[in-house]
């Protein structure tokens, strides 16, 4: 499944974060072949915006914020 830019979804761990998925990256292999997806997401920390470019998809399907958006 692909979660659509705007999905919100919970980061696990100690300090947990609200993270909103901005962008999809998709790498593909020489014969055109879906080979990783990887998301980029922002949170906020100390009033700045953090950006986290390999973000898994199970990452965001463990900590998935109500029904993703449909844009």
């Amino acid at each position: 499944m692909e979660y659509p830019i705007g999905t919100k979804f919970m980061t696990g761990g100690k300090f947990p974060k609200e993270c909103i998925v901005k962008d999809v990256f998709k790498t593909y292999n020489k014969a055109n072949e879906l080979v990783k997806t990887e998301y980029c997401a922002t949170h906020t920390f100390l009033g700045q915006t953090v950006t986290d470019y390999s973000v898994s998809p199970t990452t965001i399907a463990r900590g998935l914020i109500g029904e993703p958006n449909e844009n």
